[in-house]
């Protein structure tokens, strides 16, 4: 088995019940073992301005930075919002691409879900993530590719998934991702030495 390691999670969508949160615990429940997860919460970051850019930056982005640069990857699951992401996403993404030359999502590996109520799985909101990604250098997961449309269906009044299909093609997709984080681990392990 490989070592533990550790995902940070930011789940698109504000909501405490959304979709994309509870899809994105059931990613959890369903990875190998060795991954740990830690969901982070973006909602109250301070939208990124640059003058606050100081010695002393906003107490939330510096709590934010600190729990990206202690993760080993980087879980992204969001809606999708007038066929892109949703601010929140966007922010979080700006305040931990920041201070320049020392990103603490810069390099982490990542995944990409996107949900969406209707049938098309947020399309839109997933290629518009990745593309952000490709600046930060984020080695993205790419197959399975995880579009969940018909996201508000999954889940019963108690928050239970109840399409069994779907969770096995989330386990599968948290096992790809584990593989990826895995891989990363080692090609930079072999760079050090």
């Amino acid at each position: 088995m490989s070592h533990p390691r550790n995902v940070a999670v930011i789940v698109g969508s504000l909501r405490k019940d959304s979709a994309s949160r509870k899809i994105a615990k059931e990613i959890a429940a369903r990875a190998p073992t060795n991954l740990r997860f830690d969901f982070v919460e973006i909602g109250a970051l301070p939208f990124y301005d640059q003058d606050l850019e100081t010695a002393t930056p906003p107490v939330e982005w510096t709590a934010f930075r600190e729990k990206i640069a202690a993760a080993d990857a980087v879980l992204f699951v969001t809606p999708e919002y007038n066929r892109s992401i949703p601010g929140a996403v966007k922010n979080a993404i700006d305040v931990g691409s920041r201070p320049y030359g020392q990103a603490p999502l810069s390099g982490k590996p990542a995944a990409v879900v996107s949900t969406s109520a209707g049938a098309l799985g947020g399309f839109g909101a997933n290629h518009h993530l990745r593309q952000t990604l490709v600046f930060l250098d984020m080695p993205t997961l790419m197959q399975p590719e995880a579009y969940i449309g018909n996201s508000l269906a999954l889940f019963d009044e108690n928050g239970q998934l109840v399409n069994e299909q779907t969770g096995q093609f989330l386990g599968k997709f948290a096992a790809a991702f584990a593989d990826l984080i895995d891989r990363h681990a080692a090609n930079a392990a072999r760079k050090a030495a």
